[in-house]
């Protein structure tokens, strides 16, 4: 079995535009530092891995943003698993291929 995650990590008191983004980046840290498989959109970071450690990489993100900002976090997941759910890269391929 298979298992995507998208997660969302938006800071409700982060202040300006690249104070946010700033925040976001400490989120994607530590999807990146966990090994798993994923790709950065401009609204949500989409990660595949074991179902277990998405969640816990979930966890992680958020509490790293709340540490990091000192204020509100808001995440929102969505959450796939199953035996034949493709990867980000085969469902995205033909777009970024024609350059989108």
């Amino acid at each position: 079995m298979r298992s995507a995650m998208a997660i969302q990590v938006l800071p409700l008191s982060g202040g300006s535009r690249e104070r946010v983004w700033t925040l976001v980046d400490k989120a994607i840290a530590v999807i990146d530092k966990s090994g798993l498989s994923y790709t950065v959109g401009p609204m949500e970071t989409v990660v595949e891995g074991p179902l277990e450690r998405l969640v816990e990489v979930a966890k992680e993100a958020h509490l790293a943003v709340v540490e990091a900002s000192g204020g509100t976090v808001s995440t929102y997941i969505k959450l796939v698993s199953g035996n034949d759910i493709g990867t980000a890269e085969e469902k995205v391929r033909k777009y970024r291929d024609q350059g989108h």
